[in-house]
Order: C-alpha cells, then sequence, then structure tokens
C-alpha cells in the first residue's frame, strides 16, 4: 500500500495523539491542536463555500499569526495552493504576483490594504477577506470584532476533501523569491516535497512534542523556514510573533518557556546589543538556529552565552522546501574543542534526504578538501517542481537532475559546506576572484561595527573593486582607515575593501537579510554594464 505523502497527515495525527495539547499561543489567545485542527477546517469549508476552485490560488498578506499558520493546512484542505506574500514587497510586485499565479482569493491585514488598492484590477480576483491579527488589536475569546472570525462562527468542518486521495506531486504551495531576474519568480513545493521535508528537519533538528517553537522568521519566507509542518509533526507548541521585537522575543521565551527559534544574522546582533537581557529567564532554550544569511563564529558563540543554549549555522533557499544543511556538532567531532564555533558557524552538513556536491564549471564534481571551491548542486525530496511560468529559469537552474543554487562553496573532509558567495556577488578584480563574504566577516569582528555589506563598485582600472558599507554600534566611533587597518590585518591586500562607507542603516528583506542587490545598484545605475 501506498499512501499519498502529504503534509495533511501532519495535523490528523496532531489532533488524534495531541487533541488536548496546547498547539498554537497568539498573543492572549491560545488553541489545542483539537481547536486548531477545527478551525483548518472551518477556513477551508469558507473557501468551498466561495467556490475556490481546484489548485486555487489562495494568497495572504499577513503577519505572523494563527490566521496564517491555519492557512497552511486550511486552503490545502480545501484543494488549493497557498501563496504567502512579503509584507515588505512594493505594490507592483503584489500586483505581478498576484496576476501571475492567477490567485482568486486574498486573506490581507487590514493595514495591508492601502497596499492592495494601488493595484490594477486583477480578473482574477474573487474576493478581499480582512483578517485581524490578535497582537495588532488584542481580542475577546469570542473574537467578535474579526470580520473573518464571524464569517467561519457558524460554519461546519469542512468533510470533502480525503487526504488519502491527495495527489502528492501537486502543487501545496508557492512561495515567490526575488533573484536575478526583474521579477519575483513563483517557487511550486508539492505536498511530497513538504510532507518529506517535515519529516526530515524534525529528524535533523531532533524536534519532539517537548517542543515550543517561537515563530520569529515571518512565515512568508517558506513557512519561516518549514516549522508549519515538522512542529506540528511532532506535537509541539506555537507561539506566534507578529513582528520582530527582542524585548517582546525575550519576555516570551520567560512567559511560555520557548525552547527553539530560528533568526538571520541581523536579528541575532539586535538581540545582542538589546538592554535588560540580565532580567530574563532563558534557561527553557534549547537552540537557536541561525540562517539566511552566512554567520560568524563570533556571532553563534555570543548567542550561546546569552541565551545559555546551543546555536548553530544553517543553509536552504526557498527552491528546497528550504533546509538543505545544519551546522550541529557530529558526536565523533564534539572533543575537538578548538573547531567547535567554527564548525557551528558553517553552513553545515546535508539533513537526511538530500544529496549534495559543488561542481566546476565544466560539471565536474571537486572533492571534499576544504579548499576546493564549486558551485552548490542539490537533489532529493525537497527540491521544488520548478518556478511557476518560467520555462527559460527551470531550464537554468533545474538541470541534469540537479538544481544549481548559485552559491559557491566548499566541503571539508568531515562533509560541512562553507558558503563562499553567491556567484553573482563574487567581486572579480583584476582577475583575481574576491569573495564578499570573507570581508564581511572580518569587518564584522571589528568591536565598532553593528552591520556591514561589502559590494562591488566600478574602478577603472580593475574593472570592480570591493567597497564596504557599515553600520556602527549604538554610541560607537570609528573612522574609515580603523575598519581598512583591520582588514589589511586580516586579509590579503587585494581582497582588502578600497573604500568604507559609513551607514545610518541597510536596507533589509522581510527577514532581515540585507538586500546586497540593492547597496549595487546604487553604484553601478550609471554605468552601461554590470562587470562582474
Amino acid at each position: 500500500m501506498n499512501a499519498p505523502l502529504t503534509h495533511l497527515r501532519f495535523l490528523l495525527r496532531a489532533e488524534q495523539q495531541f487533541g488536548s495539547k496546547i498547539a498554537v499561543i497568539d498573543d492572549v489567545q491560545e488553541w489545542t491542536y483539537a481547536e486548531y485542527g477545527i478551525r483548518c477546517r472551518k477556513l477551508a469549508t469558507l473557501l468551498e463555500k466561495m467556490g475556490l476552485s481546484s489548485g486555487g490560488r489562495v494568497a495572504y498578506l499577513a503577519y505572523n499569526s494563527h490566521h496564517l499558520l491555519e492557512a497552511y493546512y486550511g486552503v490545502c484542505l480545501a484543494g488549493g495552493v497557498l501563496v504567502p506574500l512579503n509584507t515588505r514587497l512594493s505594490a507592483d510586485n503584489i500586483h505581478f504576483i498576484l496576476q501571475d499565479c492567477e490567485a482568486e482569493y486574498i486573506f490581507i491585514d487590514p493595514e495591508f490594504l492601502p497596499l492592495l488598492e494601488k493595484c490594477p484590477p486583477l480578473a482574477s480576483l474573487r474576493e478581499i477577506i480582512p483578517v485581524e491579527s490578535s497582537s495588532r488589536s488584542p481580542l475577546q475569546t469570542s473574537n467578535q470584532t474579526d470580520p473573518y472570525e464571524l464569517m467561519i462562527k457558524d460554519l461546519p468542518e469542512s468533510a470533502n476533501l480525503d487526504v488519502y486521495k491527495v495527489r502528492e506531486n501537486a502543487v501545496a504551495e508557492i512561495f515567490y523569491t526575488s533573484g536575478t531576474t526583474r521579477h519575483p519568480k513563483g517557487v511550486m513545493l508539492t505536498h511530497r516535497n513538504l510532507y518529506l521535508h517535515g519529516l526530515e528537519t524534525a529528524l535533523a533538528y531532533g524536534t519532539t512534542d517537548s517542543e515550543v517553537q517561537l515563530h520569529v522568521i515571518p512565515l512568508f519566507h517558506v513557512n519561516g523556514w518549514g516549522t508549519p509542518q515538522y512542529v506540528t509533526c511532532a506535537g509541539g507548541t506555537h507561539v506566534m510573533l507578529r513582528q520582530f521585537d527582542p524585548q517582546l522575543i525575550f519576555s516570551l521565551i520567560e512567559k511560555h518557556q520557548i525552547t527553539g527559534m530560528s533568526l538571520v544574522p541581523t536579528m541575532a546582533t539586535r538581540l545582542l546589543n538589546s538592554p535588560g537581557t540580565n532580567s530574563y529567564d532563558f534557561s527553557s532554550m534549547r537552540y537557536v538556529n541561525i540562517g539566511g544569511a552566512p554567520s560568524t563564529p563570533s556571532l553563534v558563540r555570543k548567542i550561546t552565552e546569552l541565551l545559555g543554549c546551543e546555536c548553530s549555522a544553517g543553509y536552504g533557499l526557498t527552491e528546497t522546501s528550504p533546509v538543505l544543511t545544519v551546522a550541529r556538532l557530529k558526536s565523533h567531532l564534539k572533543s575537538d574543542t578548538s573547531k567547535k564555533y567554527e564548525l557551528l558557524a558553517k553552513a553545515g552538513y546535508p539533513i537526511p534526504g538530500v544529496d549534495l556536491q559543488i561542481i566546476n564549471a565544466e560539471g565536474q564534481s571537486l572533492p571534499w578538501d576544504g579548499n576546493s571551491v564549486g558551485e552548490i548542486v542539490v537533489r532529493g525530496d525537497t527540491v521544488a517542481a520548478g518556478y511557476l511560468n518560467a520555462p527559460q529559469e527551470n531550464d537554468l537552474n533545474f538541470r541534469n537532475d540537479w538544481f544549481h543554487t548559485g552559491d559557491l562553496a566548499t566541503i571539508d573532509s568531515d562533509g560541512y559546506v562553507q558558503i563562499v558567495d553567491r556567484k553573482k556577488d563574487i567581486i572579480i578584480s583584476g582577475g583575481e576572484n574576491i569573495s564578499t563574504i570573507e570581508i564581511e566577516k572580518v569587518i564584522l569582528n571589528h568591536s565598532d561595527v553593528l552591520e556591514c555589506a561589502v559590494v562591488a563598485v566600478p574602478d577603472n582600472h580593475w574593472g570592480e573593486v570591493p567597497k564596504a558599507l557599515v553600520v556602527l554600534q549604538p554610541e560607537s566611533s570609528t573612522d574609515e582607515e580603523s575598519i581598512l587597518k583591520h582588514c589589511r590585518t586580516h586579509l590579503s591586500g587585494f581582497k582588502c575593501p578600497k573604500s568604507v562607507e559609513f551607514r545610518l542603516d541597510l536596507p533589509k528583506g522581510g527577514t532581515g537579510k540585507i538586500l546586497k542587490r540593492l547597496l549595487r545598484e546604487e553604484f553601478w545605475k550609471d554605468e552601461n554594464r554590470r562587470v562582474h
């Protein structure tokens, strides 16, 4: 007997085995798994009642909330495809995505209605449904002030979909990711992708029903790194966080006995630089995952010391559901304490179900010697079905049975991946390849530096050279020469930035990841060509 692989089976298991346990905490409200399952099914009933077509797209433009968490199961229970939208996108991008995926319905936090109103009419869009985030305007248990709650209040639970008749290769979710193309690309994740990613990440992270996960990463960012699946699969508890706020995070850890969370490096840095940490109890914390951008040994060590728990980096992409690797210490390497934080800050080694290699320009596999640099290619259970309406991008990135990530890396003899750079972020200066990430890691170790990004800027002699854009620590002061001297101490001369510019802040995406593409454009917009 072959049962279809669908993440909807995680919800069934959680209802059956953990029905009376608290599943979701959102501000002052909480629901058991039995209640959460009912709410997911009522959403499915609502969509069926409104006439959602089979495979119809349902968009959400909302902060982290129980509404969005319910959508990860409710939309698919109705036979639809969920399309979570980045809350920091422009009206033009929102319009493009809704048009590209032919969204039939959009559930939206009222705060974003003015953004949606800027979009031209869409032929496919049937209805706009406001959802009030509980942490935006605290509600009574009855939720009588929320229009969405009134819509589902008296609805029966949907009973139309037999999850064991789901086509596992059918698309379940579409996430739009920005890249080298003009418009975002819709990554199609199947039921099979989500099911196997949930199992494989739960195994890699050691997730159990004692898990209390704080959703710091926005759920529009590939489920907040797959958490709606693997936490539900294990019967853990979801704690929602509407927007990043260090003091609120600290208080939620103490109040709800949080055991784990995921961060991007800029979030981790903000936590480290927040006052009053000594007044909170972090003893419940077991782990922190850092991803979304390369980390440093120093950052991993400081988070470990602050929260008193395991902290490690990882790596993944929207196209891989997303987690590919984790940097937890292998048991036979734990005795070598001198390499501990260096290993924990790497991208790590593949989770079960992922086959990962590095290749050269000719497509040949490179040795795992810690020195050979090649493009990461992957295959396995969690690689997406492809991009929606983008045949050329599919042919470029999904070829020869491998997904070509565009990331350059080394792999050491123990199997740990070290990201060197994005292909497009490699600076080729006078014929020499220079890694922007390598420079950034050095600059971030300067005591006065809070954040930095290194980008290529035009140079008449070398073609392009590295430039550092730096945000200083609060109440710190330094000058360009101090940063350059620090770089010259730790880097080869040709790798050192040719200039340093101080900024009050750096542009970031919805997860806090620094948008180097926008920074680069400042310096290349008047050039006839891009030298890379």
